[in-house]
């Protein structure tokens, strides 16, 4: 057994080795780095903590703003409950003292007017008395007026008792589902937006405005009613691809008038905007039916459907040109519109208009582009020049194919020889055969015919006919046997007609090259 060192006695001290050195140095290194990075995490993590709680003091703060605003909002609607209320009532009583006096006058029963104010007063005669039927009957007889219409239609529907539900019994006749049965003829979605637009100006609260609807909760429902009822006869119409632009806008209105728009429903209302998105009011509609955050994705799918007009539309009606800039739409659409017209070009199906369809379809594509620029103010962005100065060429082109051909001034010519045709009747009401030729010189025949010389030198070439004797000659030429019979031959007129420029070639004049880049 080894003995155990006293500790008393001194022992050698041995001297740490370089590789020992290192070791600690190392580890050294790795305690620092491995602080220093600890240090850093913690420090992100206090500055996201101070990012989230300085986020979190703003939201409640917002929050107590928005409750706040609610709260006098409430505050605001309730006080004024009595006062809308008070001249609701007051309205309603003056509308039935008009209506009874309306009755008892029955002034202007023919419905003729002639002018405005005849409309307006005939227009609230009818509010007066509530009929809802002839009301919509005189609305509908004058889409000419329609501007007119839209002045008038508001002040009258202000004189109704109930406005909303004589609106909604108005337009019952056609929506939310048709009812003329093999009756219908034209379609008059545009009265019933037109009554809906109307409406709301006379709905608003008179002392908070849009944000209180006077409407009573039997006529909400009623909408409500014919809103599920239009959304039901979609799968019978055939889903939402074969649903008329008329109806869609009727439906999104009836929504917005009312007030009724659920947030379920969005999607829905999502496709039956851009379904429709040509028509000018479908932006407005789309904010008013809550779709302003989705906006943005609309615009893309318009774009990426070859819309760029409804696109550029949508964007300057929603506040969004910066991310859609107007000017690359509107070049994207007309180079599509180009392809499509080469397209057509090319089709052997139709070889007979596909010209005149092509050069239809950029010159509505160029009108369309003209009516954007001028209507925004992007002729700095875009020039007009070029646009209308190919609009001119198409319009040129098409001015001179409908050109009749050249018709020579006496188109009956001989068979044989080339030379003019006598017209084959003298007028319509004779059959005697009238010659265009000089008349031959008269001779005295004897038996032994000696006054004749020994050959009769040729006549010269007859001028042409004074006239043209009617439009019964028959298409064939003149028999040679009706020729004078004397020994020359008259000498054949020249065959030498002008060509018509583009007349009766083999092919069509080349579609030409597009003027933008």
């Amino acid at each position: 057994m080894g003995s155990i060192p006293d500790p008393g006695e001194l022992t050698e001290v041995t001297s740490p080795s370089f590789d020992e050195f290192q070791r600690q140095t190392s580890l050294m290194t790795s305690c620092t780095l491995l602080w220093k990075e600890l240090s850093d995490h913690f420090s992100c993590l206090e500055q996201d903590l101070m990012r989230k709680s300085e986020a979190l003091k703003r939201k409640i703060q917002a929050l107590d703003h928005e409750t706040k605003a609610s709260l006098d909002s409430l505050k605001k609607r309730e006080v004024t409950i009595n006062g809308s209320v008070e001249i609701t009532l007051d309205r309603v009583e003056e509308h039935a003292k008009a209506a009874l006096k309306s009755l008892e006058e029955d002034e202007n029963p023919d419905g003729e007017v002639d002018d405005g104010d005849g409309m307006l007063t005939l227009l609230k005669s009818l509010c007066w008395k509530m009929e809802a039927r002839e009301f919509w009957k005189f609305v509908t007889a004058r889409k000419k007026e329609i501007d007119v219409l839209r002045e008038k239609i508001p002040e009258a529907l202000a004189e109704c008792v109930d406005p909303a539900r004589f609106v909604l019994e108005a337009i019952s006749e056609v929506f939310p589902v048709d009812k003329r049965g093999s009756e219908r003829g034209n379609d008059l979605g545009w009265a019933c937006v037109l009554m809906l637009e109307s409406l709301i100006p006379v709905m608003v609260d008179p002392l908070i405005g849009k944000s209180r609807l006077l409407v009573t909760p039997s006529v909400k429902e009623r909408a409500k009613k014919i809103a599920h009822t239009w959304k039901a006869s979609l799968e019978e119409r055939g889903g939402i691809e074969n649903v008329k632009t008329p109806d869609v806008h009727t439906f999104l209105q009836h929504l917005v008038t009312f007030g009724i728009v659920k947030k379920e429903d969005l999607q829905l209302y999502r496709k039956l905007v851009v379904g429709s998105a040509w028509r000018k009011q479908m932006p407005k509609l789309a904010l008013s039916l809550g779709l302003g955050d989705e906006l943005p994705d609309m615009i893309k799918e318009l774009i990426s459907r070859g819309q760029q007009l409804d696109a550029v539309h949508f964007s300057y009606e929603v506040g969004l040109v910066d991310r859609f800039p107007p000017v690359p739409l509107l070049k994207a659409f007309l180079r599509d519109a180009k392809k499509a017209a080469a397209s057509i070009l090319e089709d052997p199906n139709n070889p007979g208009r596909a010209a005149q369809l092509a050069v239809r379809k950029e010159q509505s594509a160029l009108r369309a582009v003209i009516k954007c620029i001028e209507e925004y103010k992007l002729e700095s962005k875009f020039p007009l020049e070029n646009l209308k100065k190919r609009l001119e060429q198409l319009e040129k082109a098409k001015t001179e194919k409908k050109r009749p051909a050249a018709v020579p001034a006496n188109k009956r010519t001989r068979a044989s020889n080339g030379g003019p045709m006598p017209p084959a009747k003298a007028g319509r009401s004779t059959n005697a055969y009238v010659s265009s030729f000089p008349s031959p010189p008269t001779y005295v025949r004897s038996p032994s015919h000696a006054q004749y010389p020994a050959a009769v030198p040729p006549y010269p070439s007859p001028p042409a006919p004074p006239a043209v004797y009617g439009n019964m000659s028959p298409s064939y030429p003149y028999s040679p046997e009706a020729a004078p019979p004397f020994g020359g031959a008259y000498p054949g007129a020249p065959m030498n007609y002008p060509a018509y420029g583009g007349y009766c070639n083999a092919m069509a004049p080349a579609y030409q090259q597009a003027y933008y880049r």
